[in-house]
């Protein structure tokens, strides 16, 4: 009979593949090595240095654009994405949501809908890092209704003329392309903006409390004039970027598991050696029910995660199987790190542990991608067949 092991009490190693392993254990050596060291400084002064360094670094372990094929993508599975996902967030969720917009939203995009020609355009120079790209779809008054998007695209000859704005956008004051929706007389079309182009700025938003070690932009468009060849020629409407959402949703299921382990394991070492009336607090009751709580939370929510991982990589993912993922885990995540505060006491609102910053990141992505609420809708209807959105 195999050891029972703290950090893996239900053997789920045993379910990957050398390659998965080496892959994961690739990403996770990468972000001890260049992101851990500086990480809480970083979010302590609410920037990201060296972001296109990151991101070169990030394109040659093959991380951007991971599970597309072809265009200099390194074709891997749905659970070796989900895989990288879960190291990159251990270290912050900032770290995984550059590698999520950029693969699972910009690069996702043009290479589900975009042109051949477009492929060839963008999508080597951003699998390698060298380019980077954001994804404009959240308005300053449109979240959860995109529908209602006000951001419009009008014909002028053979051009397009984009105007409007867009808020919370990772990556936007470093993105090379833009893919920004909007409406159209044709419904809602995509578009790849070069950010370059006359009338596109993308100033960065600061004062946040979430996300810190993250470039977050708002992009505006002030009548843009783009070719013909700009707009994404394989999808109309809502399903294009619904589509997007959905693959990056997928990886925030992992990713939120790895901000939850990096809380509970700092928990249980903390445990094992911080003492109260004469005993290392790990050796109490409450102590001790605390970490078997977070342990059994955190590991099914990772065998949730690598459960959808199979479906997805067996093409049976459902959407409301992925918003089940995302709903459980982030909020299962978000309250593996307040368990975890509580029993770090005062210092674990320090940034000498991780487990404040996981927390506050989380409030994030427990909104981005489809809040809670949605997530919830979503299951509701499939569970009922009504209709609660509207």
């Amino acid at each position: 009979m195999s050891a029972f092991l703290p950090l893996d009490p239900l053997g789920i190693d045993e379910l990957l593949g050398p390659e998965d392993l080496a892959i994961r254990d690739t990403v996770r050596d990468w972000a001890a090595d260049r992101v851990l060291p500086h990480i809480a400084g970083w979010y302590e002064s609410g920037e990201l240095p060296g972001i296109r360094e990151l991101a070169r670094e990030l394109g040659a372990l093959g991380a951007l654009g991971m599970s597309l094929e072809g265009y200099g993508c390194a074709g891997a599975s749905a659970v070796q994405y989900g895989l990288a996902c879960l190291e990159l967030e251990a270290a912050d969720s900032g770290i995984r949501s550059l590698v999520s917009v950029q693969g699972s939203l910009a690069m996702y995009a043009i290479w589900k809908y975009g042109s051949e020609e477009q492929k060839q355009r963008w999508l080597p120079g951003m699998a390698a890092g060298e380019l980077i790209g954001c994804f404009g779809l959240t308005e300053p008054d449109v979240g959860s209704d995109p529908a209602a998007m006000r951001t419009y695209a009008k014909r002028d000859g053979n051009d397009w003329v984009l105007s409007g704005r867009k808020m919370w956008i990772t990556n936007g004051s470093v993105a090379a392309v833009a893919v920004v929706w909007a409406q159209t007389d044709e419904g809602i079309r995509g578009f790849a903006v070069p950010t370059d182009t006359p009338g596109f700025s993308a100033p960065e938003i600061k004062h946040k409390w979430s996300l810190r070690a993250s470039v977050t932009s708002e992009l505006i468009m002030d009548e843009v004039r783009l070719p013909a060849d700009a707009v994404l020629p394989g999808v109309t409407g809502l399903k294009g970027p619904l589509g997007c959402l959905s693959h990056a949703r997928y990886g925030i299921i992992w990713g939120s598991m790895g901000a939850a382990r990096a809380s509970f394991e700092s928990a249980l070492d903390y445990a094992k050696t911080r003492e109260q009336f004469g005993k290392p607090i790990g050796g109490f009751q409450l102590t001790q029910a605390k970490l078997a709580d977070m342990a059994l939370e955190l590991h099914k929510g990772i065998l949730l995660a690598h459960h959808l991982g199979r479906r997805m990589d067996a093409g049976t993912l459902r959407p409301e199987q992925i918003s089940f993922g995302k709903l459980n885990n982030v909020r299962e995540a978000i309250e593996i790190c307040r368990t975890a505060r509580t029993i770090l006491g005062a210092n674990g609102i320090s940034l000498e542990y991780p487990v404040m910053r996981h927390a506050t990141n989380l409030e994030s992505v427990l909104t981005y991608e489809g809040t809670a609420e949605m997530h919830q809708l979503v299951l509701g209807k499939a569970l009922t067949g009504l209709d609660a959105f509207r």
